[in-house]
């Protein structure tokens, strides 16, 4: 019957996911053999790593706090984050990847502590910039698949990252919208690790 602490918790779980790992191993390897397995390490390729995670429920909760509808700028970073991953299926070599993922774990923190509001079409584009380059990313290590097993990793990386964007928003409606405190910490705390992978790349 408490919904709120259940909310909580769960947030709280999402959060403690892997913190320390940040999303890109080496790839070259473990890539499932069965379009359903390969679906499914696709489809949890999103929340193996800190970098991915942290953005995209930032995306999700930011949204539900500052834009309307609260979809827009959620549905445009899957959209071109599947633009992405096809860019790295194809072989494309983005300059600056891992610099930019970083930028956009900082940059969604910031948004999301402050509660910055912009218009959607602005919040959908600044999400799209970023996405594309976390779908590169996806791309670049799932990249041995081919046919119809990279139809299944596309699909599993687009639904991934919408479920962990649900989460983001459910999170903003239930729990941060009404604890402003919760949101500048969540916030700051995404604003933080993007610093820290930044001094990484350094």
């Amino acid at each position: 019957m408490q919904v709120k602490p259940l909310i909580a918790a769960a947030g709280a779980a999402l959060a403690a996911l892997p913190f320390a790992a940040l999303a890109h191993p080496a790839a070259g390897g473990a890539h499932s053999h069965g379009l359903l397995d390969t679906a499914v390490h696709a489809f949890a390729h999103p929340f193996t790593g800190a970098d991915h995670l942290a953005a995209m429920v930032a995306v999700g909760a930011w949204s539900a706090l500052t834009t309307s509808p609260a979809w827009r700028a959620p549905a445009a970073f899957v959209a071109l984050l599947v633009a992405g991953a096809l860019a790295g299926f194809a072989g494309l070599q983005l300059p600056g990847v891992e610099p930019m993922i970083a930028a956009s774990v900082l940059v969604l923190g910031l948004l999301l502590a402050l509660q910055k509001k912009m218009p959607w079409g602005a919040a959908a584009t600044l999400a799209g910039v970023f996405a594309f380059f976390h779908g590169a990313a996806h791309g670049y290590e799932l990249a041995g698949d081919t046919g119809l097993t990279a139809v299944a990793a596309l699909a599993g990386i687009a639904l991934g990252s919408a479920t962990l964007h649900l989460a983001g928003m459910l999170l903003g409606r239930a729990v941060l919208q009404r604890h402003r405190v919760l949101t500048a910490l969540g916030g700051a705390a995404t604003a933080a690790l993007g610093v820290f992978m930044l001094t990484r790349l350094a």
